[in-house]
């Protein structure tokens, strides 16, 4: 295969993106190369805001054809929660056809080394960011996010979280040297020399299961930790989200052909509806890798059943707040709001269990029972979405029925503090648009119990009374060690409280987040700084991202011969 970009072009192209990634991966510090203002868009072959959206527009009852061998039928039926039907349709795959197409290339891709791989990874990148606007409209259009979440999400933050796993993967790979001169001294005798020889070789084809919520930004670290190390990646999407995925495969697949590789290193698994392929793909003694966000349920049945598979999950988990004290009584409630209300809740991060003393809490202005702590709660996120069109703009729109009906299942679990209301998208008449409800529970009843130790997920939060900060505590260690959680609050301007609650995080694996009152919130992360998941609680098997993340995609072989 005739290469159009050579390594050389790549390496000059794209090292210094890579050399600042490992280093803002190393310092932790801020940095990203991916804009984030719409308007930064339209300049050196990027799509403005206008081209991005007449390119999502002419995708709409397309054939989206990946030239991908195998294909023996067409599929979709994906329908917009904004109430449009996307009419899209992708190639179904015999996959006895293409599994062993994708295997082809493998040597090649990995003879190539961990550098060029990385650059061949950071120009996909590159042409994925440059459409970064339509993207976000496949991104919206499939999961149901406001554009502007789903322009910075499934775009910016995507990509970033796509180089973190490469930086990753790049260091986990150079770690161990291509060549090495051994000698061994012998005395009066001749030394022992070896010539050794080390080579990262990739475990197989991976298998990336994508979201329905965050089909971009949870896919792309495993596709591009996959991809980076070795590993041919068939992508398999969430019928409800396939569009997004479906582009970021179209544009891999054009980056390898074109710069001399076998573009069947990636492919897409697109599914007839209610094939339900993930089970069968994920146990294939093909597949040696599987990365997967969603239930619980499913991520077990993974973990128990494909042995041959190194598998890593997102799973779902009790999030917890728990509120104590704070010196910043306002700017508490309006980050609490914020947290709850964006994307309506519909988040792996979100909090769902805010744990108040029932005596109240100590603030600046005062103290506050704990009616009165979860009364101004419910007024801050009335006020928060009080007016429709800032409403829509943070809540999007309800991904699928079952959030629906959770939602309204909710009102019955417990006193309710704040109820849902429905709001109308002058935009998208056909759009389910649903505000928080907030519910208040009592942690010392059994009865309720089983309300705030399952995950409701979607725009469904618990106030549970607990007895001090002490039983918060150790209700925040079990709901950590028998659920799992992606992300853990606190409040508290007492020292003894914050130890206690970084103690039980530092012992259950829990990130957390202390003190929150400003513009950062506990239910976002930032690439190359923070981690997402820790994989050390039931919720996650895996963090997004560090070394545990890269290294297992991979083995080093060593050849040995006398030297």
């Amino acid at each position: 295969m005739t290469a159009a970009l050579s390594a050389h072009e790549l390496i000059a192209r794209h090292r210094s993106t890579l050399d600042q990634a490992l280093e803002a991966i190393r310092t932790r510090a801020y940095w990203s190369p991916h804009p984030e203002h719409p308007k930064a868009y339209g300049e050196n072959g990027s799509l403005d805001a206008a081209a991005g959206k007449a390119a999502f527009d002419a995708l709409l009852g397309s054939r989206l054809d990946l030239g991908q061998p195998g294909t023996d039928d067409w599929v979709g039926g994906e329908t917009s929660p904004y109430g449009i039907d996307l009419g899209v349709t992708y190639p179904h795959a015999d996959l006895d056809v293409l599994l062993p197409a994708m295997k082809a290339g493998q040597r090649a891709w990995r003879d190539a080394g961990a550098e060029q791989r990385a650059v061949v990874c950071l120009e996909i990148l590159k042409r994925i960011s440059d459409r970064t606007h339509e993207f976000a409209h496949a991104v919206m259009h499939t999961s149901g996010q406001a554009f502007m979440m789903a322009f910075q999400a499934g775009g910016p933050h995507a990509q970033d979280r796509g180089l973190e796993a490469v930086a990753y993967a790049y260091v986990e790979q150079v770690r161990t040297p291509d060549n090495a001169e051994w000698t061994k001294p012998q005395g009066k005798r001749d030394p022992l020399a070896m010539n050794k020889q080390f080579t990262p070789v990739p475990r197989g084809i991976a298998l990336m299961i994508g979201c329905n919520t965050f089909p971009t930004w949870n896919g792309y670290p495993g596709l591009f930790a996959s991809l980076a190390t070795g590993n041919a990646v068939l992508v398999k999407p969430h019928p409800r989200a396939v569009l997004p995925l479906a582009l970021t495969v179209q544009v891999a697949r054009e980056v390898l052909a074109e710069t001399g590789f076998d573009p069947n290193l990636i492919a897409l698994a697109a599914e007839r509806p209610g094939e339900g392929i993930a089970k069968t793909l994920a146990t294939r003694p093909e597949i040696r890798i599987i990365d997967y966000t969603g239930s619980t349920e499913f991520g077990d049945w993974l973990e128990a059943n494909a042995r041959q598979a190194q598998v890593y999950t997102e799973k779902a988990g009790v999030n917890t707040v728990v509120v104590h004290s704070t010196s910043d009584y306002k700017g508490m409630l309006s980050n609490l709001a914020f947290s709850l209300s964006l994307y309506s809740g519909q988040m792996c991060t979100t909090p769902q269990n805010l744990l108040v003393p029932r005596e109240g809490i100590s603030t600046d202005q005062g103290p506050k029972s704990y009616d009165e702590v979860v009364a101004d709660l419910a007024r801050s996120v009335d006020g928060l979405l009080g007016d429709d069109a800032r409403a829509n703009a943070l809540l999007g729109a309800i991904v699928n029925p079952d959030v629906k009906a959770r939602l309204e299942a909710a009102s019955g679990l417990g006193e309710v503090a704040l109820p849902s209301r429905e709001i109308t998208n002058p935009d998208f008449p056909g759009a389910v648009v649903r505000t928080p409800v907030i519910v208040k529970l009592d942690g010392a009843k059994p009865d309720d119990e089983a309300a705030y130790m399952s995950e409701c997920f979607g725009p469904v939060s618990f106030a549970v009374a607990v007895d001090s900060a002490a039983d918060a505590a150790e209700l925040l260690r079990r709901t950590v060690r028998e659920k799992g959680a992606m992300t853990v609050g606190a409040y508290t301007t007492d020292p003894e409280v914050e130890q206690a609650v970084q103690e039980v995080c530092l012992e259950e694996a829990a990130q957390l987040s202390l003190n929150l009152t400003g513009g950062v919130y506990v239910n976002q992360t930032a690439a190359f700084s923070d981690f997402h998941g820790s994989g050390g609680n039931p919720a996650a098997s895996a963090a997004l991202c560090d070394g545990a993340f890269v290294a297992n995609r991979f083995r080093v072989v060593e050849v040995r011969r006398d030297a």
